[in-house]
This record gives structure tokens, sequence and C-alpha cells, in this order.
């Protein structure tokens, strides 16, 4: 092992704050560390001093992060300083380490160490199947709805039988049941889902002592970073790990927690100085990213946010440039605007394409920009488009070698089961699928057996006469396919497995009959083969199970997936979304979309909790920039169908007009003309502090909520005239905006109530879960 750098040489370029972080190991620590504070280089640096200065051996140390991207950076860091192998050095996702645990312990809770981990396809695959066992319309009941309610239940620790006794309406009822059926059909399958991955480590551990004390005493330190961004569960194991050495070290700041729809609790933060008393707090306030204008604005955004760990950052960067506020007349024309803007800093500034971003609140507001870098010829990456592990092909492979790894896994089983087309009916499939529920084996067993009955082999079991002929001969095939697949598996790498899959399935034949796009599809099952291949070299060695775990916990950002239009060789503009954003870094951002109702979210802006969420997340997309941040506005923009005037978001307002250069591109007249009082005039000049309401004609503010009979709830804009002439914009939901004559349709002012919601913050549609289920 090579030797470790002496302590003055490792603490040498780290500031006083960064030391003190590094240099406390005996106790809890928690370091409260703002964007772009090195908070990466003093985990990295803090392995190398317990290893280097306090002994510690390198395999008792335990750090985990939230992607296989920041894994692999901490990692290679910390190589550089200790020396130490990756198979020594312990630095995993959350959901990796979980996954290891119970590949090797996960019997203790009924899984075998080849369990599957499903993906959302599989989850609403199997969702589906139980909704048409069940005889219930999945329109009623969408899948992806009942497996959010599963997943805030596991999150909350709730197991059917928990949920089923909350039951209050029929939608409660079907949900418990589905809950079952749901878990009943992962147990069967030997699979978990990324909940799961959590939940069963936790009962592992709680449930049985002598495991706990094995894993205390395997690791003597605990490292977690994004602690903001944890759950209950990912706490709760935390804790239990860290309960016996107290020699727990978590990183994180409540400023950037921005996942509360994955069930993140940023009062974690607050519960580990309550959990783990007299800890030790550092702040990591000096930012080595942004310049000086980009901090202020961006602090005097987030210090609107009530009951913040306040911190201030500062840099010694340059005081740099103003930051850029334009107004567009529409997306389309903001899409024009921002390339055209982005194209100049080559020339202006020496900043590339690679190194700008273009960020935005859902992903739909990509296709603006999309079209435009189309039509100008200007190279884009699409962060969030089709993910290469999502693609159909490379999914149907995965499958396959899915079933050979865990011949229990009847997801996988049913999406190949007739792929290529192989003349298996959906009634054969449901009729194997019944046989094999009743019991209790997988349809793969009962497959397997039929073909070992149609061979000679052995006696037809007892549920054969079960089975109709039809069945029995369509299967036959297809089960001595997959038996020399399993038998292939244990003489053959993974990358040699899937050559022999591809061929003798059919399925490259099939690719080679598609003139249309059969060479790309078959092109990703190559890239898919390199992968394994990769993989297989790697110190992790390429066993099947291991790769397809891989697979699984592969996360959206750990590469960046690009659009058509890029070449991977040549210098492309990132269009992300903002949540997708976090962790990276770029020269120059662009922030879109800067408007009521699209940043915040109209689904947050009566919910002071979400609201604040919302402004966390601009305040992540505005510390995302070194050098160059615009953010830009549409006074028009048409969403969701409906197009309509668009009132300069709240957020923009909390930026003090010294930090701001507020430019009109296209001409003073034409500004005038078609945007009369434009955002910047209404700006306010002083500190920033809570937004002022403007008084409205008979009593209406601006901002205030009210009612119409036909157009339901909306929000009020604007008002012109004098008693019975008052007219009044108001922006409705779903009805877009609508100017009203007081005389003949009156509005009734709401009071707020407070809900609760539950979305997926990067989607234009949402829905509205159970405010009880999502209690903490």
């Amino acid at each position: 092992m090579p030797s470790i750098s002496s302590t003055e040489n490792l603490l040498a370029d780290l500031s006083d704050r960064q030391r003190e972080a590094v240099t406390h190991t005996d106790g809890p620590l928690l370091i409260v560390a703002g964007p772009g504070s090195g908070k990466t280089r003093v985990m990295a640096h803090r392995v190398a001093y317990l290893v280097g200065d306090k002994g510690v051996p390198p395999w008792k140390i335990l750090a985990v992060t939230f992607t296989n991207k920041a894994a692999r950076e901490l990692r290679e860091r910390c190589e550089r300083l200790v020396g130490v192998g990756s198979n020594k050095l312990q630095v995993r996702t959350f959901h990796g380490f979980c996954s290891r645990v119970l590949r090797a312990d996960g019997e203790k809770v009924a899984l075998k160490p080849e369990f599957t981990i499903y993906d959302a396809d599989d989850q609403a695959r199997v969702a589906r199947r139980i909704l048409d066992d069940l005889d219930v319309d999945p329109k009623q009941f969408p899948p992806r709805s009942l497996l959010s309610v599963i997943s805030d239940a596991k999150n909350n620790m709730r197991s059917p039988a928990q949920l089923s006794r909350r039951t209050e309406t029929y939608r409660d009822e079907i949900t418990a049941r589905v809950y079952e059926a749901y878990e009943g059909a992962l147990q069967r399958a030997n699979a978990v889902d990324f909940d799961d991955l959590l939940l069963k480590t936790f009962q592992l551990l709680e449930g049985h002592p002598e495991m706990l004390e094995k894993y205390q005493e395997r690791f003597e330190h605990l490292l977690v970073d994004e602690f903001q961004d944890t759950n209950a569960l990912q706490f709760q194991v935390a804790r239990l790990l860290a309960m016996k050495s107290r020699n727990i070290c978590v990183v994180g700041d409540p400023d950037q927690s921005i996942y509360s729809w994955r069930h993140a609790d940023p009062t974690n933060l607050t519960d580990f100085q309550s959990t783990f008393k007299n800890a030790k707090i550092v702040t990591l306030d000096q930012s080595y990213r942004s310049t000086q204008i980009i901090l202020e604005a961006a602090d005097s955004v987030i210090s609107n946010n009530d009951g913040r760990m306040k911190k201030t950052l500062w840099t010694e960067n340059s005081r740099g440039t103003r930051i850029t506020v334009a107004e567009a007349y529409n997306e389309a024309e903001e899409a024009s605007l921002v390339l055209k803007a982005a194209t100049d800093l080559k020339s202006k500034d020496g900043i590339g394409r690679n190194e700008v971003a273009i960020m935005y609140r859902v992903n739909a507001q990509s296709r603006a920009f999309e079209v435009a870098c189309n039509r100008e010829g200007i190279p884009y990456r699409l962060v969030g488009g089709i993910k290469f592990y999502d693609r159909k092909e490379v999914k149907d492979i995965l499958s396959f070698l899915r079933v050979v790894s865990n011949p229990a896994d009847d997801a996988a089983l049913e999406r190949i089961i007739n792929v290529p087309a192989r003349g298996i009916s959906a009634r054969s499939v449901a009729e194997l699928r019944r046989v094999a529920i009743a019991n209790n084996v997988p349809a793969l067993d009962v497959i397997l057996d039929i073909t070992r009955v149609n061979s000679g082999d052995e006696d037809p079991p007892a549920y054969y006469a079960e089975l109709n002929t039809r069945a029995i001969n369509s299967v036959t095939a297809f089960g001595d396919m997959i038996t020399r697949f399993i038998e292939q598996s244990l003489a053959l790498d993974t990358n040699e497995l899937i050559d022999l899959i591809v061929e003798r399935s059919g399925y490259g034949a099939m690719l080679r009959e598609d003139k249309e796009r059969g060479e790309e599809r078959m092109e990703n099952l190559q890239e898919l083969k390199a992968s394994a291949e990769q993989f297989a070299g790697s110190e992790e060695r390429g066993q099947l199970t291991e790769f397809l775990e891989n697979v699984a916990l592969v996360s959206d950002v750990d590469g960046l997936q690009g659009g058509d239009s890029s070449d991977v060789d040549e210098e492309a503009i990132t269009l992300i979304t903002l949540h997708q954003a976090k962790g990276l870094e770029y020269d120059a951002v662009f922030l879109v979309g800067l408007e009521e109702g699209m940043l915040p979210h109209s689904r947050s802006v009566d919910d002071p909790t979400q609201l604040q969420e919302e402004r966390r997340l601009l305040y992540v997309g505005m510390t995302r920039a070194r050098k160059r941040l615009y953010m830009f506005r549409a006074f028009q923009r048409s969403f969701r169908g409906q197009s309509g005037s668009q009132m300069a978001s709240r957020f923009l307002l909390e930026i003090p007009d010294s930090l701001v250069t507020t430019r009109d591109i296209r001409g003073h007249d034409r500004v005038a003309d078609r945007m009369p009082d434009p955002m910047w005039t209404k700006r306010m000049a002083s500190t920033p502090g809570p937004r002022p309401t403007s008084k409205l004609n008979d009593g209406y503010t601006a901002g205030e909520k009210v009612r119409h009979k036909a157009f339901g709830e909306g929000v009020v804009v604007s008002s012109s005239g004098v008693g019975s002439d008052t007219q009044v914009t108001v922006a409705f939901s779903g009805q877009g905006i609508k100017r009203l004559m007081l005389s003949f349709a009156p509005l009734e002012k709401v009071v707020e109530e407070e809900s609760k919601q539950q979305f997926d913050p990067d989607e234009e549609t949402f829905e509205i879960q159970d405010p009880e289920l999502f209690a903490p």
C-alpha cells in the first residue's frame, strides 16, 4: 500500500473550517456545507485522516452518497489520498450499501441472495396485473398513483395490515388490497423495489441483534453525504449503525433540500442534533465556485425562507458580472433569446457550449429549446430523455438476464416470454400465472416443469392437470431455451451470455429485419455488452447478479444523456431540469420560465411548505453558476394546453436591483406595445423581504385567491376600472387567464386552506395523495 501523506501535508491546503471538519473524529459531527464549499474534498480528506493519522483500517469506514457518480468521485479522491483499492474502501450509495447487506444476510428477512431489484416499469407491470386480478379499473385507480401511496407507506414503515386498519373509503380499501397483493407478488418473485432495499435493511438491523452487532463492529466510522435528502428510513439505518460508536459524520445543506416528493426530510438535520447529543457543528460557508454577486443574489432569495439554519456564503473569487434578467414575449422567443446569448458567450467571455446549461422547472419546457437548437444547428445534451437502460431493446435483454439470474422474477419473465413473438398467447400467460399463484411457485417453475415432463425427464406434478393443452404446447420450446441460458450462465461471462441470448432467442434476427431502426437498436445492445465487459474487468468482478445490481442502481445524472442532435465528440449545450442539476456546475447558467405558476409551480403557491421548497429549488439552480447567471421569463406561455399572460415569479422580486441588469433585447417600443407594465418596473430596490401586496379596486388584492361559478378557483392578476365597471384579470387553474367584469361575473373570495400534495416535480401532471398517508 502506498504511504499516506503526512498529516501536515494532508491538511495544508484546507481552510480553517475544512480542517476543523476533517480532524474532528471522535463523536458525532454535523457539517453544514453550502454549495461549492468543497464538501467532497472535506469528506475525502477526512477518510485519509482517519486512515493515516488515526490508524483506522479503510474497510472499517463506510461512506454513503446519493448517486453512483458521487460515490465514484469520492472513492477516486480517497484512493489518491490514501492509496487503497475500492475493494477495501467502502464508498457506496445508500441503496447500494443496503443491497450489499441484503445479498449477504437477506435470508433473515425472507430474501434469497439473487433477488431482483424492480424499477418503476416493473412495479407498474405488477400493479396492473394485480388490478386485473382484482377486476379493478386502472383508469379509476392508476397504478403509479397506487404505487406512490405504497411507497409512502413503506417509507413510514407501515405494513399492508397497518394500512388496511386505516381505511375509511373505498379507495383506501382498494389501495390496501393492492398493497397486500403487491407485497405477495414481490415475495414470490424474490424481488424488491427501491423502498424495500431500505426497509428490509432496517428490519434486518432492528429485528436481529446479532446482525446489528455485526455491522456496528464492521464499521467504526460512518459518513453520510447530502444528509438533507435522507428520508426517515435512511436516517434510522444510519442511526442504528452509529448507535454504538457514535462516530458519525453527516454532511448537508438544508437550503438545498428539494426532494420531499422522494420522502426526503430536511428536519433530519435537526433530528440528528437531538438524537446525537452534543454533536459538533461546522459550517462551510466559503464558496470556491461562484462569484460574490451570484452568492449574494442566491442568499437574497433563500433568506426569505423561515426556520433556516442561517449561513451567509462568501468567496475569494471576483465580484463578477451582474445577473441578467430578461423578458421574452413567449416560450419560442425565450428559447431564441437564450440560445443567442449562450452563443455570444464564446466570443465575449470565452465560455464554450460544454460549460453552458439551460435549466427549467418541468421536462415539458425542454421542447421549445430542442426545436430552437435543431433549427439553429446547435448541438445539445438532453438530460432526462430516454435513458440508455430504459430503451426497449436494452430492457428486453436485461429481462432475459434477470430471469437467468433469478428464475422467480415473474415481471421480467412476462416481459420476454413472447419477445420475439413465439406464439404464446396472453391467455396462456394468464393460465400459467393462475396456476403459479395457486401453487405458490414462480411462473418459470411451472414452465420448466412442463418442459421436463414433455421431454420425459420427470413425472407430471400435481398441478399439471390444471393446465390446458395450448399453454403446455406453447411454452415448451421457451422453457428449453431458458434452461440452456441458465446452464450456460455458469460458464460464460455476462458479455458472452448477452451474445448468446441475442442470437439464440431470435432477438438479433428480429432487429436485423427492422430496416428503419434495427441497426441503431443493435448498436445499443453492443453498448450493453461493452458495459458488461467493462464491469467484468473491474474490481467488483463481473458476476451476473452483481452486474444486474449495478445496472439497477444507476442514477439519472450518472451520465449526461444526449438528445438526438448531440454528438459526443462536439461541444453541446446542456438542457436539464433544476432537480437533475443538483450537484452539477457550469460557467454559465440560464434559468428559464421564471413565472408564477411555473417557478414557483402552481401546485405549490398555496402551500407554505412547498413554496419554501420551490425557493430552495431556485437557490440550487442559481448556485450551479460559476461566472454568469441569466434569468428569463416569458410574458405569454402555452402550457398544458392553455395559453395566457404570465406574472413574473415572486422570486425575481427578492433579488436587489444592485445585483441585476434588466435587459430589453428586442427594443423598447416593442416591449411597451406588447408588454405593458413590464415586470422590471415593479422590482424592489430595497433590501429583499416579503413581497408587498398591491390593493386593487373593490377590495381585490394581487395574488388573492377567488372563486368563479364557471371557472372555479383562481388567483387575481390585475384590475382596472371603478365600481361596477371594474374588470379583474384572474388566472384560473386549468382555464387560463380570464378578464371578468364584476357587474356580470361576481367573484367570491376564498379562505385558503393548507393542503398537502405529492408529485413528481419534473413533470407537468401531478397527483394529489391522501394527506394522512404522507404524515411524518
